[in-house]
């Protein structure tokens, strides 16, 4: 089992930031609020799917999952309110969060149901989630220019998703859950996930003016698709989901112990 540590991010959220916080980019700066404001909702829903699935474990196999639980919970519990803090300054900036109400909807469709469904559903955005974060740490000078505190709180999200990308992912296992469920539900949620991202990204470059300058979507492009694009090096990540053998730690890397290791200084260990 991963040990979990639960840690307190030390930035300043209370101070506004800039409308283009990320290197005056318009179109980075839109996906990533995008990406912040589909968390909160996100992750009380993967609070909830690790609870519920962790209590639904035979009493024998509880201990072997109660650290990691305790500490995927609180390091989830920590990414909601860090990024409710942000998503407040982008209301008072003008942007309408439309991803929250769309999701809270859908997941009223899930009450009742099977635990495992929770729980492959989690595991689906849980691989997303670290696909991205795996990315943003190997290619963390892409943030650069953007102001510290927020390049300090993206890469340090990113880092914890790193740690627990195989919660979900073993407790579905440990239920029984079955390849085919997985995998019905990973192909269900990058459509979802990929679609709403579209959907929110274009409606804050909408309401910022931005949509349809030029500079916008080369932008777009060149993040999304250039030599060290998002998309282009996250495709393979993407699809070693879809093996049968497949495990989130076949996907391990150094980035996320290293970066918390050098930036020890922004967070303290809660209960340290």
């Amino acid at each position: 089992m991963t040990e979990l540590v639960v840690r307190r991010l030390l930035i300043d959220l209370e101070t506004p930031f800039a409308r283009h916080w990320c290197g005056g980019d318009a179109f980075r700066t839109a996906l990533f609020n995008a990406l912040s404001m589909s968390f909160p909702v996100g992750e009380q829903f993967f609070i909830d799917s690790v609870r519920n699935g962790f209590k639904a474990l035979p009493p024998e196999q509880q201990e072997r999952f109660k650290r990691e639980v305790q500490g995927f919970v609180g390091q989830e519990a920590t990414h909601r309110r860090i990024h409710a803090l942000f998503n407040g300054h982008l209301e008072q900036q003008g942007l309408v969060n439309a991803w929250a109400p769309r999701a809270l909807k859908r997941l009223k469709l899930m009450e009742g149901k099977d635990p495992r469904h929770w729980l492959a559903i989690t595991a689906a955005n849980e691989h997303f989630t670290a696909i991205f974060a795996e990315w943003m740490l190997r290619n963390h000078d892409r943030l650069d220019g953007s102001e510290a505190r927020l390049k300090t709180m993206w890469l340090w999200h990113s880092a914890e998703e790193s740690e627990h990308k195989s919660t979900a992912f073993d407790l579905y296992q440990a239920l029984g859950g079955s390849h085919a469920w997985r995998i019905t539900w990973f192909r269900r949620i990058t459509l979802i996930f990929l679609g709403d991202t579209l959907r929110q990204t274009v409606e804050n470059l909408r309401r910022d003016g931005t949509l349809w300058k030029w500079s916008t979507w080369k932008s777009a492009g060149e993040y999304l698709f250039g030599k060290r694009g998002l998309i282009r090096q996250s495709y393979g990540p993407w699809k070693d989901y879809l093996r049968r053998d497949f495990h989130p730690s076949q996907q391990e890397s150094d980035l996320s112990r290293q970066w918390l290791q050098d930036n020890a200084r922004e967070y303290t260990p809660v209960g340290a």
